[in-house]
């Protein structure tokens, strides 16, 4: 489903402060860690709005919003266009409301795109070990 060869990946990796695991990591395992550092950067920044601490929140946003994108850039259309065109479609979503919830200062909106984050992760993790290394020979 996801393609694994651009460097922006990595570069998100990086600023993730995740590049060591990176280094390491099989594809399957790349996804999640974009997915955990996402959800990471979006807590972070619900804790900085509701601190008052509004260039942080800007940022962790950003940050977020960038790893989100990072996720959409990498989707593989090839094998099952469908799933990759809707794929997009949430994520674009999900980058125009953490938008919004910087703008608006609105933690819901923050916690909608979370609670969207943990619902595709959870399908990810639950694909199959054995099915792992067929579908990443696939994304890349």
């Amino acid at each position: 489903m996801y393609g694994m060869n651009t460097r922006k990946n990595v570069d998100s990796y990086r600023q993730a402060g995740m590049l060591s695991e990176v280094q390491v990591a099989d594809p399957h395992r790349l996804v999640q860690m974009l997915f955990e550092g996402a959800l990471e950067r979006i807590a972070v920044a619900k804790g900085a709005m509701k601190a008052g601490n509004i260039a942080y929140k800007g940022e962790r946003i950003g940050k977020a919003i960038d790893i989100i994108d990072s996720l959409r850039s990498m989707l593989d259309d090839k094998h099952n266009p469908e799933l990759a065109e809707r794929l997009a479609a949430l994520y674009s979503y999900m980058m125009r409301r953490l938008t919004e919830a910087n703008l608006h200062n609105d933690p819901e909106r923050l916690d909608e795109v979370s609670k969207l984050l943990r619902e595709i992760k959870a399908g990810w993790d639950e694909i199959p070990p054995e099915h792992r290394n067929a579908s990443a020979a696939r994304a890349s």
